[in-house]
This record gives structure tokens, sequence and C-alpha cells, in this order.
């Protein structure tokens, strides 16, 4: 009985050294970020910003303790993001002893790569998404209603986006993953593509204004990542394969 739950332990025990790791390495970057919170605030806002200028309004913050609230939650998002390389290593560490010695080396190529999807959803989001949105969303402002928007809800509204965004763009590595582990194939991907095509526009349309040009803008790079992640399936499979070919040549 011992044996059976002392793996589990184990497991747990590493789990728990990992998320204090990534904890005290998001802390550090938070504290280090509060400094230019404020910067980093108009830089994440800048699109809502520039679009309520162009309707002659500008950000609001109706609690006492709002601006110090949410430039705290900006310094959270930057050490958050400065923290992903480490975040992402730590993932590597607890999933890697389930990997073959070759899938293990790929380590460093995992957390740069990781790290850049991450960061390049959320600039896709903040350079080409955002300013449509924002620019849609100001442009109900009429003779009866005024845009007031608070800062906190625009900022909270951003973060959600920007930190969805960023998941999304992960798509070619759970894949790489779901491969690794025999879950998916090169042919059931692509076999799936329409549905991959289907979701993808559902997914634009729930991210993006509802307008057609900015749900395409969305669902084209989800698409196009879905398709990577087919080429890394295929290559997972073509390794598999020739493994095998070699271990059945080993034991014969």
């Amino acid at each position: 009985m011992d044996d059976t739950r002392l793996p589990l332990t184990e497991h747990l025990a590493e789990l728990r050294d990992r998320i204090v790791k990534v904890l005290l390495a998001w802390g550090v970057g938070a504290l280090l970020s509060y400094a230019f919170a404020e910067q980093i605030f108009g830089y994440v806002l800048h699109p809502a910003i520039v679009s309520l200028a162009e309707q002659g309004s500008r950000l609001q913050a109706i609690a006492p303790t709002e601006i110090f609230f949410t430039y705290l939650k900006s310094a959270l998002l930057a050490g958050f993001v400065c923290a992903l390389p480490l975040i992402f290593w730590q993932i590597w560490g607890f999933v890697s002893p389930g990997l073959y010695p070759s899938e293990k080396r790929v380590a460093l190529p995992f957390v740069l790569i990781s790290t850049a999807l991450f960061l390049l959803g959320a600039s896709f989001g903040h350079q080409i998404m955002f300013p449509v949105m924002f620019q849609f969303l100001a442009s109900m402002q009429n003779a009866y209603v005024e845009s007031a928007w608070t800062m906190r809800e625009v900022f909270s509204l951003t973060t959600r986006l920007f930190l969805a965004l960023g998941i999304a763009f992960e798509l070619p590595v759970a894949i790489f993953f779901l491969s690794v582990a025999g879950i998916v194939n090169a042919r059931q991907l692509v076999s799936g593509l329409p549905y991959a095509a289907v979701g993808g526009f559902i997914l634009g349309a729930m991210l993006s204004p509802p307008d057609v040009v900015s749900q395409v803008f969305l669902a084209i790079p989800l698409i196009a990542l879905y398709l990577l992640g087919v080429g890394i399936a295929y290559l997972v499979g073509r390794r598999r394969a020739r493994r095998d070919v070699a271990d059945d040549a080993a034991r014969s």
C-alpha cells in the first residue's frame, strides 16, 4: 500500500516545489515591475486610451483605491510575463520524466518556443485585435450615451484577452505533448481540420468584437497554428515509427 502511495506523494511534493518556485519568480518580477507600473499600464491600455481620445474622452477612476490596485495588477501582469521562461521550464521539468531521452533534449527549445508563442499571441491582440475592438466599442457613444470607461474594467477586459490569446497561441505545444503521449496523430488532426476551422471562427467570435473583419483576423492565425501542430504531430509520428523499427531490429 505504501509503495503505491509513495510515487504519488513524490509527484505532489515535486509539483508543490515547482509551484513555489513559479510564485517566487512571479513575485520578484512583480516587485521589480511596480516601479514602472504607470508606464506598463499606459502601454497595455494604449489601444483603449487612443480609441477614447478619438471620441474626446478618457479613462476614469471612480473608487479611491482604483488607481493603486490597477497599477498593482499591472505590475503583477508584467511580473507574470517576466517569469514566463521559468514557468515553462518548471512545466517541462514536471512532464519530462515521461518522455524518451531524445525528447528530453528539447527542453531549451520548448521553453523558448512556448515563451515566444505566448508573447506572439499577446502582441497579436495588442497590436491588431485590441485597436479594432476598442475603436468599435468607443464608436457606440452617441447623443444619448457617453462612454465613461473605468480603468479597472478596461484593464480587466484587456488582461483576460491578453492571457486568453497567449494561451490560445500555445496550441502547437499542446499538440506536441498530445502526440508524444499517443493521444493524437497527424492523420487524426488532418481529418479534424474542418472542425478546427469552425472552432477557430467560434473562438474568434467569442474574443473579438461582433464584426467579421476582426473575427477573421483572429481565426486565421489560430487555424495556421493548428496546421503547424499537424506538422509537429507528423514529425513526432515519424520519429516514433523509426524508434519502433530500431527497437524491433535490436530485439531480433
